[in-house]
């Protein structure tokens, strides 16, 4: 033999290295993926991310100069307070506290166990814990830094019940968060047209409800549900971008504790 073997090194006869010594080959499935390839990966997440932060750029510079979308805030506010009704007051009521801060952290907690305890791993359950308190904490720092007063406490069904500030609604962020991400991770798992087409319609439905429910209570400008809704498609996007890398790690090996025959 032209060379031997010291310490995991190869040299020739010299006692010199041979080309290529020292190198080590990473393992199968940790090669660094091209720019591009990760682009290609991503793309449909960072779109619906842009999408999101625009929308609410737009709702923000509307609200701050007092122009477009926000000349409808009061107009229709004072509508629908004119126009309110017991019994619809009533359901409304009961869709606003579903959705509140107290009862819709509950629901989704014990939501995720029963679905990770089911389906075998907390995965997807975790993503969407893990959604629902990056859209809880976002909606909570932009309130306080934008302090956008709520409507007059007349308005409100119950005056005085909300104190915090009005923009971007939580509830709003918190239901579309819950329909988007949840729906995309049941999608994404099984891809049938079906849950596609309930999927959308369940979130046309939940979110309008929630976010109707706001305005008509009079919690909530119009601008401040389109900005929550905004804010959840951001968050959306978040997760379709970690969702799709965690795809292309586990096909590649690379991810531990994970199997790619799940679907």
């Amino acid at each position: 033999m032209s060379g031997v073997e010291e310490r995991g090194e190869v040299v020739d006869g010299s006692g010199a290295p041979s080309e290529g010594a020292g190198r080590e080959r990473a393992p199968q499935g940790e090669e660094r993926r091209p720019a591009s390839q990760v682009l290609a990966l991503v793309w449909p997440g960072v779109a619906l991310v842009v999408l999101g932060v625009l929308g609410f750029v737009v709702l923000l510079d509307a609200v701050r100069d007092r122009d477009d979308l926000w000349q409808l805030d009061d107009p229709l506010l004072e509508w629908l307070v004119a126009h309110r009704t017991p019994a619809v007051t009533s359901v409304l009521t009961v869709v606003t506290n579903l959705f509140g801060p107290f009862v819709l952290p509950l629901l989704v907690a014990v939501g995720c166990v029963v679905w990770a305890r089911r389906s075998g791993t907390w995965w997807e359950p975790g993503l969407l814990a893990g959604a629902m308190v990056l859209a809880t904490l976002t909606s909570t720092v932009l309130k306080a830094l934008i302090a956008r007063p709520r409507p007059p406490g007349e308005s409100m069904v119950v005056a005085g019940v909300e104190r915090s500030f009005s923009f971007p609604s939580g509830h709003t962020i918190g239901a579309a968060t819950l329909v988007l991400v949840g729906g995309y991770l049941v999608w994404h798992r099984h891809h049938r047209g079906r849950l596609l087409a309930g999927w959308a319609l369940a979130s046309v439905v939940v979110v309008g409800a929630v976010a109707g429910s706001r305005l008509y209570l009079g919690y909530h400008f119009l601008t401040d549900v389109l900005a929550g809704i905004s804010l959840a498609v951001a968050v959306l996007g978040v997760v379709v971008v970690v969702s799709r890398l965690h795809d292309a790690s586990a096909a590649s090996g690379s991810a531990p504790g994970t199997t790619t025959g799940e679907r």
